[in-house]
């Protein structure tokens, strides 16, 4: 199986530091982030304001385990040929599962 690696650089006392994190690890780093009133209203109204930001992020990490899961697929279907539309939904159901058990992602890379 494929693994993703996600490197982060941050400042440290004394200069840069080079820190792997696998997605939903490591610190919280401050971001702008544009997004639409409508949408940021709907968001603040469901789950108030201090939730914003954890919200924002475990949406960002579902979009990501989404798109990592696609690439896989892709990379599969390069190598062995076509995956059916039944097996795609079970795949991802097995990795939404791995991912439950585990509660965290695996090591990126």
């Amino acid at each position: 199986m494929r693994t993703w690696h996600f490197s982060y650089s941050f400042d440290t006392i004394g200069g840069m530091a080079e820190t792997t994190y696998s997605i939903g690890e490591g610190p919280a780093t401050r971001v702008s982030l544009s997004l639409p009133e409508g949408t940021a209203e709907a968001i603040r109204a469901r789950v108030g304001k201090r939730e914003f930001s954890a919200f924002i992020a475990e949406a960002v990490e579902r979009e990501l385990r989404g798109q990592v899961l696609d690439e896989y697929l892709a990379d599969y279907e390069s190598r062995k040929g076509p995956v059916s539309e039944p097996a795609r939904q079970r795949a991802r159901q097995v990795f939404d599962e791995v991912f439950a058990e585990e509660a965290e992602w695996p090591a990126a890379g």
